[in-house]
């Protein structure tokens, strides 16, 4: 009997309003991207039935079917695992947006593939950690400058993945670097960059209390995979 997804939400949505609290933050500037990695297109249909209008897929290849079977129902599909450069072709009019460019050739690839804007973050690889993606912190500069020049990408802030530990509270200093580079980017390139897609299941509430915007949550939602 999978999990009840509504009590999960409910649980959900309460530790995010005592996170946020805690931050002086208004609860409802937290969006929720429930990440249906192995979900069935089933137990999606009742997640939208409990008011969740925001996906994320880790593999294009695994949404594509997903998006088709559920039609055009007033939901969002945003990319959060890496993007290869011969999958753009399908971002146009399936995926809202793009959470993990992580390279300017990425910027290059998939930008001439569009006839409209897509929103896009910048991943960054905060932690530096060799066997994960995301940019460097030194490359997010150039990468996000790419993003600007592009004609149909739209820069709307960072994401980042944090490593996995035994004590969410050693991930908070990675959740306020990223902060910070999007403070950093935003004066640099003098445009509000208001998201910032961090936290999932096992450290969302040290993200809010940091500032995420987004919230990438799989497990917490679905229950164990």
């Amino acid at each position: 009997m999978p999990e009840s997804l509504r009590a999960n939400l409910e649980v959900v949505r309460q530790t995010i309003t005592t996170s946020a609290e805690r931050a002086n933050r208004d609860p409802g500037a937290v969006t929720l991207v429930a990440v249906t990695k192995t979900v069935s297109v089933e137990r999606i249909r009742e997640a939208i039935a409990e008011g969740l209008r925001l996906f994320g897929e880790n593999r294009v290849q695994e949404a594509l079917p997903k998006i088709d079977e559920i039609g055009p129902a007033d939901v969002d599909w945003h990319l959060i695992g890496h993007l290869q450069t011969n999958k753009v072709k399908f971002i146009e009019g399936r995926f809202r947006m793009v959470q993990s460019v992580d390279r300017s050739g990425l910027v290059d690839a998939l930008d001439p593939r569009l006839s409209s804007p897509v929103d896009v973050l910048v991943e960054v690889n905060v932690a530096e950690e060799p066997q994960k993606t995301g940019a460097l912190p030194a490359d997010l500069p150039a990468i996000a400058r790419a993003v600007v020049a592009a004609a149909r990408l739209r820069l709307r802030g960072l994401m980042t993945i944090a490593p996995m530990v035994s004590d969410p509270e050693q991930v908070r200093p990675i959740f306020r670097r990223l902060r910070s580079l999007r403070d950093e980017t935003s004066q640099q390139l003098g445009m509000p960059l208001p998201e910032l897609s961090m936290g999932m299941t096992d450290d969302y509430p040290i993200a809010v209390e940091e500032g995420a915007t987004m919230l990438r949550l799989g497990r917490a939602l679905f229950g164990s995979r």
